[in-house]
């Protein structure tokens, strides 16, 4: 496992991530159905076949250049409200990870929670909103915690993973208060966010990525 983080390891951890959503896409969409505008799915695709393009184009140099780039990218080509979240985080990121060639296992961490930061301010919910804040920030905490315990990144990776697990699958009985799912009111009630769904996908292909397989 690795114990630092490096721009080859960020581009892995990206391009997992595209590869996930490829194959839940319409997983996404089916969940999107039930309590949004049933295109979850379709628009984080077209946004992250976007993105890979944009890596075969041209390698990244540093870690904030890819996640600079990463969220750019999704900013202009994902509809919805899930652009300006996802492109707010990977831009926050960016700009956490500043000028340094390899972030250490702290450094990742920091520059996770500067994602979280993005997607509070830009979306202006908080935990229990049945958002994608409801599996993104136990994950953050999580690692943070691991960390602070001592534990490897990967273990800590892992552990953010089960937080971004069980924060999901909290979104299902909870009533939105937050995004297109909150005009139905009660009815929200009983489905699973979809955008809790992709970022818990997100922490599974850090997971991956960062275990070097």
């Amino acid at each position: 496992m690795r114990g630092s983080v490096d721009t080859a390891a960020l581009t892995a951890w990206v391009r997992e991530f595209g590869r996930l959503i490829a194959s839940e896409k319409d997983r996404l969409t089916e969940l999107d159905a039930a309590i949004g505008d049933a295109d979850h799915g379709v628009n984080m695709d077209r946004g992250m076949t976007a993105v890979l393009a944009m890596l075969d184009a041209e390698a990244p140099g540093t870690p904030a250049d890819l996640l600079k780039r990463t969220g750019m990218t999704l900013v202009s080509k994902v509809g919805g409200a899930s652009g300006p979240l996802y492109g707010t985080a990977f831009l926050r990121m960016a700009a956490a990870a500043g000028g340094a060639d390899v972030l250490d296992a702290q450094g990742f961490a920091k520059v996770l929670r500067a994602g979280l930061d993005g997607v509070v301010a830009r979306g202006k919910a908080e935990a229990g909103d049945k958002t994608m804040i409801d599996a993104l920030a136990p994950a953050v905490d999580a690692l943070d915690g691991a960390l602070g315990d001592g534990r490897p990144l990967g273990e800590a990776v892992g552990a953010a993973v089960q937080a971004a697990e069980q924060g999901r699958e909290a979104t299902i009985p909870l009533v939105a208060r937050k995004g297109r799912a909150s005009y139905l009111g009660e009815r929200s009630a009983g489905h699973q966010d979809p955008g809790a769904t992709s970022v818990t996908l997100l922490l599974t292909a850090a997971a991956t990525a960062l275990s070097g397989n």
